[in-house]
């Protein structure tokens, strides 16, 4: 049995956060949803999954905003696959984001998450 990519979602609004679980679910993927930038830190920080991937809102409930969890997941893992969501802060991308990632600006479509994703993933295997 081949097992599914476990994504890590960081999204604190709950209607966006089934938008993308449910995207992910049909788009082949696993996933654990957390609404906070501090569960998502103590998600990665406890080891107990491998998460192959970080889709994270920027703007979040919390100290810490999505660009800082992904400098921080990619100082455990330097190609770790990062796709970010925003509605306001997309402007920050070029000096906030980490390299090899990618940007929807909200409203996206659910296929294009679970496109990016895909891209992404494909880039970490072939390296």
């Amino acid at each position: 049995m081949h097992n599914l990519p476990v994504v890590l979602v960081v999204e604190d609004e709950e209607l966006l956060q089934d938008i993308v679980h449910d995207a992910l679910k049909e788009g082949g993927f696993d996933l654990t949803a957390v609404a906070s930038s501090h569960e998502a830190v103590t998600m990665i920080d406890s080891g107990v999954v491998v998460y192959s991937a970080l889709v994270t809102d920027v703007v979040l409930r919390g100290q810490m905003r999505g660009w800082d969890i992904a400098r921080l997941v990619r100082q455990i893992d330097p190609s770790f696959p990062i796709v970010y969501m925003t509605g306001a802060a997309a402007d920050e991308w070029a000096h906030e984001g980490v390299p090899n990632s990618i940007l929807l600006t909200k409203p996206f479509a659910p296929a294009q998450l679970v496109a990016a994703l895909s891209q992404l993933l494909h880039l970490a295997s072939s390296d």
